[in-house]
């Protein structure tokens, strides 16, 4: 196979590998409130800035920056379920909690939040871009064969899979997880049976939020940079993934993820580079038309 293509490949998977992260978080949240977090880009963009401050306070192992970045990312995600979302939450009623405006308040309430914290960002940081600790940058180059990887492509996989593995056991080994999937299925079923919702609820922010914040960081010491608005590209992405892939299979959302990395790094080959970021659109147009209810999704579902 050709060297190109073998690095066109290995690069796109890792780029995929980020989108998925941030995806996993958009789906856990729609799947519980069947509503869009449109706030998850700043939780990505300040788990990259947490890093970043981590690194240059404290110096410490990787590992512990990882630990240290998702608890941030899980406070994040604790903090803004109880000030753009439980608040819009207060009646108890089928009729409300299903309503069509709930969903388009909690919409526009994370968008406005997301604004405020990515200006406020910018303030504290500065709208340049910030550079990373050469020492911490995950760019040791690494020869297989014809192609070229980076300590940073391995470390995304891995983290990843990691990820991916801890996300199954909680939902499908622990009573949380079981509480997350009955709230999936039938949240006004699970509130009459007793399940406390609002803590459900609180969990699945701060387990998405995580997600989020580690994708920040492992984006930024990667490529070696970061500043406030990084996350609006790969949100959008990772946003479109979860439609392709069915709203809430998360297996799908993680395999369209991929596609949409694969296709952006492979694409360069065969097009201008200055159209590249065209084809995620282009893989959700083809979506709505042909598969409406997302590749992977069930038919009751609607994108």
């Amino acid at each position: 196979m050709d060297a190109v293509l073998l690095q066109g490949i290995a690069n796109g998977l890792s780029l995929g590998l980020c989108y998925a992260l941030i995806a996993i978080g958009f789906t856990l949240i729609f799947g519980v409130l069947n509503a869009v977090n449109f706030a998850h880009s700043e939780v990505y963009m300040l788990g990259a800035f947490a890093g970043l401050v981590i690194i240059q306070a404290f110096a410490p192992p990787f590992l512990a920056v990882v630990f240290l970045v998702a608890a941030v990312g899980a406070f994040l995600g604790f903090g803004l379920e109880r000030i753009a979302f439980r608040p819009l939450r207060r009646a108890r009623d089928e009729a409300s909690l299903k309503s069509r405006a709930l969903r388009e308040a909690t919409l526009m309430s994370s968008l406005a939040v997301g604004i405020l914290v990515r200006e406020f960002a910018e303030l504290r940081f500065g709208g340049d871009m910030q550079p990373i600790p050469s020492g911490a940058m995950l760019n040791t180059p690494i020869a297989i064969g014809p192609v070229i990887l980076t300590t940073g492509d391995f470390y995304i996989f891995g983290m990843a899979a990691a990820m991916l593995l801890l996300l199954q056991f909680l939902l499908y080994r622990t009573k949380i997880g079981l509480s997350i999937r009955a709230l999936s299925d039938d949240l006004i079923g699970a509130l009459y049976v007793g399940i406390n919702t609002d803590r459900v609820i609180v969990w699945t922010f701060m387990i998405g939020s995580s997600f989020g914040a580690l994708a920040g960081l492992m984006v930024g010491l990667y490529y070696g940079t970061i500043f406030p608005y990084m996350g609006f590209a790969p949100t959008l992405k990772a946003f479109i993934a979860m439609l392709m892939g069915g709203l809430n299979n998360i297996p799908g959302v993680v395999l369209c993820a991929l596609l949409i990395g694969l296709s952006e790094s492979l694409a360069p080959e065969i097009m201008p580079t200055r159209w590249v970021d065209l084809i995620a659109y282009v893989f959700l147009l083809v979506t709505l038309i042909f598969f409406p209810a997302g590749i992977f999704g069930r038919k009751a579902e609607r994108v």
